[in-house]
């Protein structure tokens, strides 16, 4: 990878014209009104909850571009909050950024946003596979015995967690989500969840990628409960090539693979200040990006 690619990445964003609203490891949102948000997404990658001090060329178009597709493929099953990706349709005071933001930027409907991750899982893996081991239980649900470890569920199980400012997520029982945002609305977004997943998961299977768990975001707005942030990407879920899973292990993915191998490679004690990667790392880390695009939507990224 050359280092002019490198030196394309974004790092940051700075729209001074713009109020920003939120900024997260990967994402920043701006305000546009009282009615919108303008969502940015960044090269940035996390690891071991820290921002590294490299960024994934092309990851943030990767991203959006990715949601995009599936808020298209998904809309007959739930409403989502895009407006526009169309650059030249943003506000005046967004356009003049237009180079900087096509292809990595949505204006969304703004909503009031459940204060819940709508997690679920197909296969065990990750965090559900050590609680499984400790207890025999994922987010309180018990599972048959004898599962190894990226097994498929028997079905897809739904495990929600709160949202965390910093760190980690925090898994939650479904009795605890009902507590935080009702009985009626944790009824309705389970349901939800698990449709989605299954619909997008068999779409993916036969597109050569194992959904293995995915995280939603969802709010409400005028058009009721509504799918918002990003969909399905491999930041927010884990996709497997199908032509290479075989259970009992831990299996290859789209993500920060290659990112996680080096650092502990290098032994990272995974404090402040996170590390730089090396080119090469960057390099291949993009590629299963752009390879899960791909894979997809059967298109290429103009890169």
């Amino acid at each position: 990878m050359s280092s002019q690619l490198l030196d394309s990445v974004l790092l940051r964003t700075d729209f001074q014209d713009l109020q920003l609203h939120a900024s997260g490891k990967v994402r920043d949102v701006y305000r546009l009104g009282d009615e919108h948000l303008l969502f940015v997404a960044s090269d940035r990658i996390s690891a071991f909850d820290y921002v590294l001090a490299t960024g994934i060329p092309h990851k943030g178009r990767v991203l959006t571009q990715i949601s995009l597709f599936w808020f298209d493929f998904l809309r007959d099953v739930v409403p989502n909050h895009m407006v526009t990706a169309d650059v030249d349709q943003y506000p005046n005071e967004a356009r003049k950024y237009a180079d900087q933001l096509r292809g990595r930027s949505m204006l969304v409907q703004r909503a009031e946003m459940f204060p819940v991750e709508c997690v679920v899982r197909g296969y065990i893996s990750g965090s559900a596979w050590k609680e499984y081991k400790a207890s025999g239980k994922v987010c309180g649900i018990q599972l048959p015995a004898g599962l190894k470890e990226s097994d498929p569920f028997p079905e897809p199980i739904f495990t929600p967690a709160t949202k965390a400012v910093t760190g980690h997520d925090e898994n939650i029982s479904f009795e605890e989500m009902c507590k935080i945002v009702g009985d009626e609305d944790a009824h309705v977004l389970r349901d939800l969840t698990l449709k989605v997943y299954k619909k997008a998961a068999a779409y993916a299977r036969a597109r050569g990628i194992i959904i293995a768990d995915t995280k939603f975001e969802f709010g409400r707005t005028s058009k009721g409960i509504t799918l918002a942030d990003e969909v399905l990407t491999p930041d927010s879920s884990r996709f497997w090539p199908a032509d290479k899973y075989t259970p009992g292990k831990s299996q290859e993915s789209y993500d920060k693979q290659y990112v996680r191998d080096y650092l502990e490679e290098i032994h990272w004690d995974k404090q402040p200040p996170a590390p730089a990667l090396p080119a090469e790392v960057a390099r291949r880390t993009s590629e299963k990006y752009l390879e899960a695009y791909t894979k997809l939507t059967g298109r290429k990224l103009d890169v």
